[in-house]
């Protein structure tokens, strides 16, 4: 049975509406994962979308800032919308669904951005982005023979050398510190999660989803960085069929400056 899910931070679903509507035109996944939706709940822009065939839609939202949504053409079954560090945001819902014969539960997270300074002692966001990943460490890669989970969403890292533009030049830049890196990657592994971006893709292969609004000509620069992933329980990474970084989707009209990831699943 084939599967897809996409992970696309939106940035004002209301504003980028029109991006998401060409999104589910041309490649229709089965589930989409928006992050910075900055949409109250009441706000949301369901009839849009559910017009196009996503009639089930989990939203965890607030006014002007952050904002998570999962829209899907199967029934969802909403398993949390989890707060982190104490701290009133909406980073994350998680939903579970049916696909392929088995129950799987999709986590949609919008980490923090960290600010500028990456030092936790000056900058309160930056201490914050660490704590949230250390808490993340609490969301596990569950499965089992009927059931399995996917994580995607902005997670705002680059974990690898050749996930940003630069390695040399990054180290000290918020999304590529070795102490976010490093975090995050000891995060995955002890969850057991899968990184599906990486597992056909060698590490040495550059890989981006993000490009900067202040670029003049961000495609002749191609200054960008691995900010979106998705990652599966161990069960689920052999169905695997590919992902597609929607890079054009950069130069759309009024793009967000990131871009929509798919993974396209065939599940037996």
């Amino acid at each position: 049975m084939p599967f897809s899910i996409a992970t696309w931070n939106i940035n004002s679903v209301r504003l980028r509406a029109p991006l998401v509507e060409r999104l589910i035109l041309e490649q229709a996944p089965d589930v989409i994962c928006l992050q910075e939706t900055k949409c109250p709940d009441d706000l949301f822009p369901l009839a849009r979308f559910q017009e196009l065939g996503y009639r089930h839609i989990e939203i965890h939202g607030q006014k002007g800032y952050h904002g998570v949504a999962t829209l899907a053409r199967m029934p969802l079954e909403v398993v949390e919308r989890r707060r982190f560090c104490e701290i009133p945001d909406s980073r994350h819902i998680s939903v579970r669904l049916d696909a392929g014969g088995r129950s799987i539960v999709v986590h949609n997270f919008y980490v923090p951005a960290g600010g500028d300074e990456p030092d936790p002692v000056i900058n309160p966001k930056f201490r914050h982005k660490l704590d949230f990943v250390a808490e993340m460490n609490a969301i596990r890669a569950e499965q089992d023979g009927a059931s399995g989970s996917i994580l995607v969403g902005d997670l705002n890292i680059a974990p690898l050398e050749h996930d940003v533009w630069s390695h040399k030049q990054l180290l000290k830049v918020v999304s590529h510190t070795p102490v976010e890196t490093e975090g995050f990657e000891a995060m995955r592994k002890a969850g057991g999660w899968v990184d599906l971006m990486r597992l056909n893709v060698p590490p040495e292969q550059k890989l981006y989803t993000w490009w900067s609004y202040r670029a003049a000509d961000w495609a002749a620069s191609d200054r960008g960085r691995r900010l979106d992933h998705i990652w599966s329980s161990e069960n689920l990474a052999p169905g695997l069929k590919r992902i597609d970084i929607l890079r054009d989707a950069r130069g759309w009209d009024r793009p967000s400056d990131h871009v929509p990831v798919i993974a396209r699943f065939d599940f037996d």
